[in-house]
């Protein structure tokens, strides 16, 4: 794991992208960005009041503030600019520009805004707010990738089962979003995930969508989406090293996937695991996290058209810090 997490850092340092923090006056979120400034892991914008932010970062003795740039909502000289991009974005929505005007100082949405504008690369916010209020204004303003159909999350699962995955690594999703996703959806998280695999965990993936089955030996509604989700992954990337329905032994395993599943190219050597709905997937990474004292980085937001992530409001510093590493990475 601690490899890994210094690829991503040196990564990030030598993309230095810009990313904004809308919780500015954060204390944990203040501490993460005086941290990643040291580190120099990334340019970091900052919205929130500058007198307040300039405040705490004396009282804690954060040296490196300095270095961010401080977007002020209510003073700043570009807010009109941003307002009138809501506008328009917006409009057809029914949006009025006097309330645009008022929504754009809402850090969440002024975050999402500077991205839309190009002013900044990605986004991470969530340690003092509702996902619900985080994505909101992303749906609305940065909007999903071409061809994505929803957005899903990723948790990096380092494992002490050294004989699976990378080495004990493996790739989970979707384990934060999506209750019960379509084929089509289940198709697009597959496809999301092979992204973030290679943009993140830096391997080539091979991916197993899940099910109870494992080729036919069930038959249900459920193993059919499973079934149709996969083809059309296939589709949608027919170099994707990609096979369902497969069970979780089957995918992992490689004496039973010989017998599970003798001709397929992915059965008992999968990286990436694909639920196939978030109960499943939430289920199963917690299963594996308390029974194998694994470690799980995330949730890794993917889909947008740019990176905007998610905190837990419990999180650390630590996790925060290592969070805007990876969203400068998902933003190369």
């Amino acid at each position: 794991m601690i490899n890994l997490i210094e690829e991503i850092k040196n990564k990030a340092k030598q993309a230095q992208q810009r990313i904004v923090l809308p919780e500015g006056t954060e204390i944990r979120t203040l501490k993460a960005a005086d941290i990643a400034l040291e580190e120099g892991l990334a340019k970091i914008i900052l919205i929130g009041n500058n007198v307040e932010i300039q405040q705490l970062a004396a009282k804690n003795n954060l040296q490196h503030i300095s270095k961010a740039k401080i977007i002020d909502p209510q003073t700043d000289h570009q807010m009109p600019h941003y307002a009138n991009l809501l506008y328009e974005l917006r409009k057809s929505k029914g949006m009025t520009e006097e309330q645009a005007v008022e929504l754009a100082k809402n850090p969440l949405y002024l975050g999402c805004l500077l991205i839309k504008n190009g002013d900044a690369d990605g986004e991470l916010a969530g340690a003092q707010n509702f996902t619900g209020d985080v994505l909101r204004p992303a749906f609305q303003i940065v909007k999903m990738l071409p061809g994505i159909k929803v957005v899903s999350g990723a948790f990096l699962m380092f494992t002490p089962a050294a004989q699976l995955g990378e080495n004990g690594l493996l790739v989970f999703a979707d384990c934060a979003v999506n209750p019960n996703p379509t084929a089509e959806e289940l198709a697009s998280i597959a496809v999301s995930t092979a992204a973030t695999t290679r943009a993140i965990a830096g391997f080539e993936p091979r991916i197993a969508m899940l099910s109870f089955s494992t080729k036919g030996s069930a038959t249900h509604e459920l193993v059919d989406k499973v079934i149709e989700a996969t083809a059309l992954a296939k589709q949608m990337q027919p170099d994707l090293q990609i096979d369902g329905e497969l069970q979780v032994d089957a995918a992992l395993v490689a004496s039973v996937a010989a017998s599970k599943a003798p001709n397929s190219n992915v059965a008992g050597r999968a990286n990436v695991l694909i639920f196939p709905d978030l109960q499943t997937g939430n289920i199963g990474y917690k299963l594996v996290q308390r029974f194998s004292g694994a470690e799980a980085v995330g949730p890794i937001l993917q889909g947008m058209a740019a990176p905007v992530n998610d905190l837990s409001r419990g999180c650390s510093i630590d996790e925060i810090v290592g969070m805007i590493a990876i969203t400068a990475n998902q933003a190369l």
